[in-house]
């Protein structure tokens, strides 16, 4: 079964190469693609990743070099330069554990119907209004409403999700997986396994820290501009619509607090 992974780059030297390392070590044995987007990366992302491949006689790992554009505009490109069967997500500064795709792929193989699968990272568990999901679970659009999962590198799906439903919204600088998560989830098998299976950004919080999910307000606009979207294409009522509208504005809210309490 061969498989495309994608890793959007962009100014990073210091991790890229431990991403690309978490791919290759992978215990699951088939042809891997690695298709790395550098988005117009400033620093050494893309000499380094063409050192380590002269170096080691890697021959799978394509680079792509771009103007900078964002996060969605890379994960597009490479999803369009991608040839597996199966796409599977990566960011540059984060890890698979060595048995990631083995895990993800039988699951697959066991459940043929399923399109989409996530699982979980870090060691946490997924609650959904207080529900842990603990065993391998089919998602709803309202779950992802609710509580978006899973974090992108732990996401493996078909590609012809991607040819029949489309890729990222490149208007959205944040929150741009959740909105393709629900794209994907109301048309078609999607699944999380709860298994920890990802290591992500080193293990910082997952909000109000650094990268994207710093801007507490963008990541909230993002947010909210899928919960409109959903109820635009009727995939919810006007009831659950108003709900969530107000419990993500209480969520933006407790998050602010949580993240001066940090600093």
């Amino acid at each position: 079964m061969d498989i495309s992974v994608i890793i959007p780059a962009y100014n990073a030297e210091a991790t890229i190469l431990k991403a690309i390392a978490s791919v290759l070590n992978q215990t699951y044995k088939c042809y891997l693609e690695i298709i790395i987007v550098n988005d117009g990366s400033v620093d050494n992302t893309s000499s380094i990743v063409e050192k380590y491949c002269e170096d080691n006689s890697v021959n799978n790992i394509v680079i792509h070099n771009k103007n900078n554009g964002g996060v969605a505009s890379a994960r597009n490109i490479g999803m369009k330069l991608a040839k597996g069967k199966y796409i599977a997500l990566l960011d540059a500064d984060d890890e698979w554990i060595p048995g990631k795709l083995e895990h993800q792929i039988q699951i697959m193989h066991k459940n043929p119907s399923i399109d989409f699968l996530g699982s979980g990272r870090n060691n946490e568990e997924l609650k959904i209004l207080g529900k842990k999901i603990n065993k391998l679970h089919k998602a709803s659009v309202k779950e992802l409403l609710i509580k978006m999962y899973p974090q992108t590198s732990t996401a493996i799906f078909k590609r012809n999700l991607f040819e029949n439903y489309g890729g990222y919204n490149e208007n959205l600088t944040h929150a741009e997986d959740g909105n393709l998560w629900v794209r994907y989830c109301a048309n078609s098998n999607f699944y999380y396994s709860p298994e920890s299976l990802v290591v992500t950004g080193g293990g910082k919080p997952h909000f109000g820290h650094s990268g994207l999910s710093a801007n507490l307000k963008l990541m909230e606009a993002g947010a909210i501009f899928t919960l409109k979207e959903a109820r635009q294409q009727r995939l919810i009522s006007s009831t659950f619509f108003c709900a969530i509208f107000i419990f993500m504005k209480i969520k933006y809210t407790r998050r602010v607090l949580i993240t001066k309490i940090r600093r």
